[in-house]
């Protein structure tokens, strides 16, 4: 148990023991009480692990170094560090990764199964290799959730060894799922562990048992119709979101997976009724304002600028939002605004071959030729860059240079 922080109250409105008796007085009271009883500043670790977790739920990931460093501490509280490695699943900042690999060697078997669970589908060689090493842990926890990360990876590309392990661990997982046959978590479960596998007739079995079981769940409704959707049965997966829907007409998911597959059916004019009521309950939700920015850009240029920009914001390192941000500003004239918008993404080195390909054009545009020489040169150092963009790239760079 931790001594009293009435500062936690003053700063983030939780509860403190000093209050929950003395109801006649204030946090503030409580503090300066605190303090003059206990002249070691006792409170300062506690408000500084709750000012990381308080930014990694807003999504505010200014604070991301301080957070990984957090998780790196020999001194880290094992419950706060575990919900930091839980919350970094909303962060779309490449620098998490190295420290959820890292994070499955910790000591504690509780940060090894949540920093597994955040590398799902994450297939690059570093974290492929440490969750295969995962589906050996001492701990079932930690091998189930390693074996359900891996779901999507191809059984033929591994080892003998590390395919038994694989196969060990996952039916492991696969039966502690079906220890609970009436609970309908468990079907929920399997089914997004089906979807990772793109077995969705599988996946749709289990949603479909979850929904039934609980009748009044969101999740896979939300869920089942994603599954429907890839097996082509559209009108039964916006009959599931329509069913969602009367159970919470403002439920952001529903709205948001409801709009885009409406947009997919080509109907926009619902698609965009939609996908503003998701963005309505959800103010952050990125690809609300990036879809509603597509969807109205041949009618509504203006407006769609305008949420392409909230999406930009709100995702700044998502490449494709700032691309098509820049996109739009381009066919409108502000070619400077456009150049700001992706110059740092290609100072960062993006992956995203588009955006150098425009920012380039931007350059020659404007007559700028040697930062867009740069700028192709620079894109030429991405991995793995597809043989006919090298081409591309290398065509404009002699074109410029008078080659």
């Amino acid at each position: 148990m931790l001594p009293p922080t009435p500062a936690a109250t003053i700063a983030f409105k939780s509860p403190n023991a000093c209050n929950l008796c003395h109801t006649d007085r204030d946090a503030a009271w409580a503090d300066r009480f605190v303090r003059e009883w206990r002249p070691r500043d006792y409170q300062a670790p506690v408000l500084e692990r709750a000012r990381l977790i308080d930014a990694a739920r807003r999504d505010d990931w200014s604070k991301l170094p301080d957070m990984l460093a957090y998780l790196a501490r020999p001194d880290r509280d094992e419950v706060f560090a575990n919900s930091l490695v839980r919350l970094l699943r909303n962060c779309d900042d490449d620098r998490k990764w190295p420290a959820l690999v890292e994070a499955l060697k910790d000591a504690s078997p509780l940060i090894r199964a949540s920093a597994a669970d955040g590398l799902i589908g994450h297939f690059t060689p570093e974290a492929i290799a440490a969750l295969l090493a995962a589906t050996r842990d001492d701990y079932r926890l930690v091998r189930m959730r390693a074996a359900a990360s891996l779901a999507g990876l191809p059984a033929q590309t591994l080892t003998p060894a590390d395919r038994a392990s694989l196969e060990k661990a996952t039916a492991d997982f696969v039966r502690v799922m079906m220890a609970r046959p009436d609970d309908h978590a468990s079907h929920y479960n399997l089914g997004n562990y089906y979807m990772s596998r793109r077995e969705y007739k599988r996946a749709i079995e289990c949603f479909e048992t979850a929904s039934r079981l609980q009748p009044d769940s969101i999740p896979p409704l939300v869920n089942v119709s994603l599954a429907y959707n890839a097996v082509g049965q559209n009108d039964r997966a916006e009959e599931s979101l329509r069913k969602a829907l009367r159970l919470d007409p403002a439920n952001a998911a529903a709205n948001l997976n409801l709009g885009l597959l409406l947009a997919e059916m080509d109907r926009l004019g619902e698609a965009e009724t939609v996908l503003r009521a998701a963005f309505k309950s959800d103010p952050r939700s990125a690809v609300s304002a990036y879809n509603l920015g597509v969807i109205l850009a041949k009618d509504r240029p203006d407006e769609a600028i305008d949420w392409c920009r909230r999406a930009h914001e709100l995702r700044p390192l998502e490449p494709k939002y700032a691309y098509t941000y820049a996109f739009y500003l381009r066919a409108k004239g502000e070619l400077n605004r456009a150049i700001e918008t992706l110059e740092p993404l290609v100072r960062q080195g993006s992956s995203f071959a588009d955006a150098y390909s425009l920012l380039g054009q931007l350059y020659e545009e404007i007559g700028r030729n040697t930062s867009a020489i740069d700028t192709y040169r620079r894109a030429l150092a991405i991995p793995d860059l597809d043989p006919r963009e090298r081409y591309q790239f290398e065509a404009r760079m002699l074109a410029l240079s008078g080659e």
